[in-house]
């Protein structure tokens, strides 16, 4: 009798497991099946991509499998419903450059050497984890090309730099906005007058500073509110304007409101996050810089981002001025470049414009211990990332051109010829012809899925978050607008072709926040970002608040990313007000693709600090 019931328990006991089993399956069906339907208000547009016949898009790819489920328990909390607003008084947060933190943290920076202007950032603990609101008042931001000389007051309500700087004709508040004349502290006449002045005295072409092309990109130290930048573009010059978040707080954050490629930045300690190289020209007019400082370890910074040939126009009172204390200046100034072997390329007025050497044969001539030295064999020019200044001067290697602009072709061309030091990061013509395609076609697909929302106007500051060769930005070269590469920490050797290509970027670690205002750009693209800051143990809810505090209202992101990233952020959609528009359709792989990629496209809204959206 007892063996019977056992044989009972037992068969009752598999009937259980068996239900149980077909449960967990029927679970699994309606689990998989949810991958097939459409995401949140997906775009009408969807079924002609998803035909098989887009280069991008193609069909939708294999169902989830198990290892995604795992992957995502392993690696994602479950999101929040919500993420709280910050107080209005960090409307203008900048973690890392955040000068609150430094005395917080009982930080002793050097102001003498402008540590206090070098990134802080934040240790896990002390993070803002809200969403940064918009001042009071806020409006979408004026489209290019009139942001150029106009943008609401609103958003940037400081009008202290208006008064400061009047008689330089900087900017001027007219009612409820702030108009750009194109002024500047030296060129208060307007800055085209200016960049036609320095074309003429280098007996460039046609009095343009492009050079026929041979001129590209820019490094403008001190830059004001980014007139002078902003006067290049139509040279086809694009220039990296740089300046501090110092006395004259917010004026990268006006230069980025009238979508002028701009960062915040000093010299101060630490090497710029520019490999070598990468500017034909580096530009300071009365930019208050030290340059004897510390044996000329600015100066030597500049040499470090020249190119062979490149030039340095400097605009300031020692140039020109002839009281004993400004002469003085002048002559150790020129006695220092003289042994870096620049040389005057020309002088006038209240400018002169020095040259960089176009190989080591100056450098090998001079006397033994003369100052300063040439840097040892084993520094990497190109380490940029948190790496401190060094007082030496970075010769040309063996392999390099010595020929100026390092043997690029002029711009366009640059764009798309394979430049020559794609072979020091191991890529060969043909790998960098089929990057530059892939990214086409990717680029051209994205556009198709946004075109029911965005206008021909609709982005203008673009940032690639992943920028590899600078594919992605090349992509984009018919469009009016500007993209900030970034190069990850790790890929930072990449960023040279970036430069190479006529474009420009940065070096950033994204386990960090980026040095720029909130609500800056446009448009945000990251390229398995997320499965990168991953591996590193770092986290993915921070990065997508930071991506919100960089992007402006009504800006898009486009995240594409391995299955279990794009589902994981998925669910943070609605806390970050992502949900003005949203389309996530799964891709075929390509080449470029390590693992099968997913891309999720959303719009941000427009709300106020009490959290109520305005559009």
């Amino acid at each position: 009798m007892k063996q019977k019931n056992d044989q009972i328990h037992t068969t009752k006991l598999l009937t259980y497991i068996l239900i149980g089993l077909i449960a967990v399956l029927g679970l699994v069906c309606l689990y998989y099946g949810s991958s097939f339907a459409p995401g949140s208000r997906r775009s009408d547009d969807n079924a002609s991509l998803l035909d098989g016949s887009d280069p991008v898009f193609g069909r939708f790819s294999r169902h989830r499998d198990v290892v995604d489920l795992l992957e995502e328990q392993r690696y994602y909390p479950e999101a929040p419903r919500t993420i709280p607003i910050c107080d209005i008084k960090y409307s203008e947060l900048i973690p890392c450059l955040d000068r609150n933190l430094i005395y917080q943290l009982k930080l002793k920076p050097n102001l003498s050497v402008m540590e206090h202007y070098e990134r802080h950032c934040p240790p896990p603990e002390r993070r803002y984890n809200c969403l940064i609101p918009p001042p009071k008042g806020y409006k979408i931001s004026i489209r290019w090309p009139a942001s150029r000389d106009e943008v609401w007051k609103a958003n940037i309500p400081h009008t202290h730099l208006a008064e400061e700087k009047s008689d330089q004709h900087w900017m001027i508040v007219d009612g409820q906005q702030i108009k750009f004349p194109g002024g500047g502290t030296h060129f208060h006449d307007g800055a085209d007058k200016y960049i036609v002045g320095l074309a003429q005295m280098l007996k460039f072409p046609g009095d343009k500073l492009n050079n026929g092309g041979h001129i590209r990109n820019v490094l403008d130290v001190g830059c004001g509110v980014a007139s002078f930048g902003a006067y290049l573009l139509p040279l086809d010059i694009i220039a990296m304007s740089l300046a501090p978040n110092d006395v004259h707080e917010n004026q990268i954050q006006f230069a980025l409101e009238r979508g002028i490629p701009s960062t915040l930045g000093v010299l101060g300690t630490k090497r710029l996050p520019y490999p070598s190289r990468s500017f034909e020209l580096a530009h300071c007019s009365r930019c208050r810089i030290d340059w004897l400082q510390r044996d000329g370890i600015l100066l030597l910074e500049l040499d470090r981002l020249l190119r062979p040939g490149g030039y340095f126009a400097y605009s300031s009172p020692e140039a020109y001025e002839q009281d004993p204390e400004n002469r003085k200046i002048w002559n150790a100034m020129y006695g220092l470049l003289k042994r870096m072997c620049w040389k005057v390329a020309a002088k006038r007025g209240q400018t002169v414009i020095w040259s960089k050497p176009l190989s080591n044969s100056c450098y090998l001539k001079r006397d033994p211990g003369t100052r300063p030295p040439l840097c040892n064999s084993g520094d990497d020019p190109d380490a940029s990332w948190n790496v401190s200044m060094k007082a030496c001067i970075t010769p040309y290697s063996a392999k390099m051109h010595k020929e100026r602009w390092s043997g690029l072709l002029p711009w366009p061309q640059r764009l798309t010829a394979p430049p020559p030091r794609l072979e020091e990061i191991g890529v060969n013509a043909e790998e960098f012809h089929e990057d530059t395609r892939i990214w086409h076609s990717r680029v051209i697909g994205y556009w198709k899925q946004m075109k029911s929302v965005i206008e021909k106007n609709s982005f203008r500051n673009i940032m690639d978050m992943n920028s590899n060769l600078g594919g992605f930005a090349a992509a984009l070269k018919d469009k009016d607008v500007w993209v900030m590469n970034v190069a990850s920490v790790k890929m930072s050797a990449r960023l040279k072709i970036i430069y190479d290509r006529g474009l420009i970027g940065t070096v950033h670690d994204w386990c960090e926040a980026f040095s720029t205002y909130p609500r800056t750009y446009d448009f945000l693209h990251a390229w398995a970002v997320f499965s990168e800051i991953e591996e590193r143990g770092c986290s993915a809810e921070d990065l997508l608040i930071e991506m919100d505090r960089i992007l402006r209202p009504g800006g898009f992101v486009i995240i594409r990313d391995k299955n279990s990233v794009i589902n994981h952020i998925q669910k943070f959609i609605p806390a970050l007000r992502w949900d003005g528009w949203l389309s996530e359709v799964e891709p075929g792989t390509d080449a470029l693709s390590v693992v099968e990629e997913r891309v999720l496209i959303a719009q941000k809204k427009l709300w106020s600090d009490d959290g109520f959206m305005t559009m």
